[in-house]
């Protein structure tokens, strides 16, 4: 009625009500009568937007890759980046232009144009595995970057979801990698049977060395037990040289006599051992045919005896 009109805004939204081209009103959620034919307003969202990219650039080696991700976003002041975008609306509530819709584009292309300059300095097989690297790089420029300051926002996050090269060189890479795993099982394998025989030969040796210390310890027993032996023997020696030396003296007669098992023939057989030994003594000796007789008889029954 009479161009007086009446608007509310949610609070994740920063209103700002131009009147005259002069800032009436600012702030968030604002709910508010106007006087439209000289009134403008401003919705600027002020929550944190999520947005997804995609984008192929050129290795240093000149081989393509596609980053895949996604980045947070917030405006932080409101007023800076109206000067920059315009983010009035109609009477709807619609936006007058595409600049809020841009602004996430904008937003892409500098996030790609910092990671190109890690990207093209960097080889194929580098850029697969530097998720991390490229995160960090890209954070740390932007602040930096003069369009970032003048549309007065802030990333909140950065994710790098994946870096892959094209199917062509991905199966050329996997191919790669698994010839080396192929190699270092190979080499893993001869390295067990390496240690395997190594372990064998150590196993070997110490069987061979525990062989030469039972055989040394042998030989020594052996030299030992000869040793005592030799020690016994002299032993037994020395003491039938010490019972025999006092016997050395004494006549052997008295010797057999102390025996006490002689019989006549030997009483007899000794007798005449003695008239041998004295016979320049004895001037005539008569021994009667009897006698001898006896002796012979008694000798041939001893020894028939012993047949």
């Amino acid at each position: 009625m009479f161009g007086i009109r009446y608007c509310k805004f949610p609070p994740t939204h920063h209103v700002i009500h131009f009147k005259n081209g002069a800032i009436k009103k600012d702030g968030l959620g604002l709910s508010f009568f106007y006087y439209a034919p000289n009134s403008d307003l401003a919705k600027i969202p002020v929550t944190s937007q999520s947005v997804p990219f995609v984008f192929q650039e050129l290795t240093s080696d000149f081989q393509e890759v596609t980053v895949q991700g996604n980045f947070n976003y917030r405006v932080t002041d409101a007023k800076v980046i109206s000067e920059s975008l315009d983010f009035t609306v109609n009477a709807r509530g619609s936006y007058r232009s595409d600049d809020p819709q841009t602004l996430s584009e904008r937003l892409t292309n500098l996030i790609q144009a910092r990671a190109r300059t890690l990207i093209q300095k960097s080889v194929l097989t580098d850029v697969l595995n530097s998720n991390d690297a490229l995160i960090a790089h890209v954070k740390s420029g932007l602040e930096l970057d003069e369009l970032f300051t003048r549309l007065a926002v802030t990333i909140d996050d950065v994710t790098v979801e994946s870096i892959s090269a094209t199917p062509d060189m991905t199966k050329a890479l996997q191919a790669d990698a698994r010839e080396k795993l192929l190699m270092q099982a190979d080499q893993a394998m001869h390295e067990r049977r390496q240690t395997g025989v190594e372990m064998e030969r150590k196993i070997q040796e110490m069987e061979m060395e525990t062989e030469i210390s039972i055989e040394q310890q042998r030989t020594e027993l052996i030299d030992q037990k000869v040793e005592n032996d030799k020690k016994e023997s002299d032993a037994q020696a020395y003491g039938l040289k010490a019972n025999l030396e006092p016997l050395q003296e004494v006549d052997w007669r008295l010797l057999m006599a102390a025996r006490g098992n002689l019989e006549s023939d030997s009483l007899i057989a000794m007798a005449f051992r003695d008239l041998a030994d004295n016979a320049e003594k004895i001037g005539n000796l008569n021994i009667s045919p009897e006698l001898l007789e006896t002796l012979t008889q008694k000798r041939e029954q001893l020894q028939e005896h012993g047949d």
